[in-house]
């Protein structure tokens, strides 16, 4: 969390976080990172670990949750440890910040790729380059599998 400090927004740079949800202790489940997903309005950082022990995810100005359609603001942004500290912002082309229902979790689209998504039981999930944010793929491989996932939000 340290490293992400500087790439958050000015309001939450001092904040303490806490942990909301982690796959460890929860249980695999998209549900399930929904019902502890926090306050509305509370902002959100999704941290991956693959099986390949590569680390990414991303940050959501608004707490994660299940959706009709993308929300979000131009706050949102994905980013990835590989070695070192990248980070992918909005790039303005579109508003597909973040969508989810009890199937899937969509960080970033256009086009039919998504700048992150995962599965429903939260094992499976996947990075391409989007129009939302100009990224790199997040993990070495396209599709990847879920070793730990964890939810923090601020205290």
């Amino acid at each position: 969390l340290p490293q992400l400090g500087p790439h958050l927004p000015p309001r939450l740079m001092e904040q303490p976080w806490r942990l909301l949800y982690c796959t460890r202790r929860d249980g695999f489940s998209l549900r399930t990172l929904y019902r502890c997903g926090g306050q509305p309005g509370c902002p959100a950082l999704l941290l991956i670990r693959d099986t390949e022990a590569q680390a990414f995810g991303a940050f959501s100005a608004t707490t994660i949750r299940c959706s009709n359609g993308f929300y979000g603001t131009g706050e949102t942004f994905l980013f990835s440890f590989s070695p070192e500290l990248k980070v992918f912002r909005w790039t303005g082309r579109n508003n597909f910040f973040v969508k989810g229902d009890v199937d899937l979790l969509m960080v970033g689209g256009g086009s039919g790729r998504f700048g992150l998504w995962l599965d429903g039981d939260l094992h499976h999930g996947g990075s391409h380059p989007c129009e939302t944010f100009d990224n790199e793929t997040l993990s070495p491989r396209e599709e990847f599998c879920v070793q730990d996932l964890e939810v923090w939000c601020p205290a």
